[in-house]
């Protein structure tokens, strides 16, 4: 067995979603929880099919994040696995319990704007997803200051009342 990190490749603002499925109805059904979940959205979505043809299936709104969720998918090249690049200014986090309510979606390994390096494990057979390296290490603990300074930018942009 061989460890294989595979870096997503993306530009800096965009948000992706990466994870498991296992059914080829997955394209459509999450391409469906998607644009149910916010009308108007911006995606590609990829999907690495495990058996039968096995082709990178793909669906999307935005061509070029449909082009980045092909070529990502081929990188990785992890049976059953999915990506979903969001176009600029659409998040994770008004898509990412659709997804997971996907009655075929097993799991999901990230979903973030970071620098990530996708774990893989390859064998004779093919490659799974180990895990994901998101981000970077922390350098510190959160002080009082740093812990106002969260909660105002929540309560700026939004989220907290």
């Amino acid at each position: 067995m061989n460890l294989i990190p595979v870096r997503i490749d993306k530009p800096e603002p965009i948000n992706f979603i990466l994870g498991q499925t296992h059914f080829i109805k997955s394209v459509e059904d999450i391409h469906e929880a998607l644009v149910n979940a916010v009308p108007g959205i911006r995606f590609g979505l990829a999907f690495c099919e495990a058996s039968g043809d096995r082709l990178i299936r793909w669906s999307g709104t935005d061509h070029a994040m449909v082009l980045l969720a092909q070529t990502n998918a081929h990188a990785i090249g992890a049976g059953h696995s999915f990506i979903v690049f969001l176009g600029e200014g659409f998040y994770p986090l008004n898509v990412l319990n659709a997804i997971k309510q996907v009655p075929e979606v097993c799991r999901i390994f990230c979903a973030t704007s970071n620098p990530v390096e996708v774990l893989l494990a390859e064998t004779g057979q093919g490659r799974g997803i180990i895990g994901v390296v998101d981000g970077y290490p922390p350098l510190g603990i959160e002080d009082e200051q740093k812990i106002d300074a969260r909660k105002l930018l929540l309560r700026q942009i939004g989220y907290k009342l």
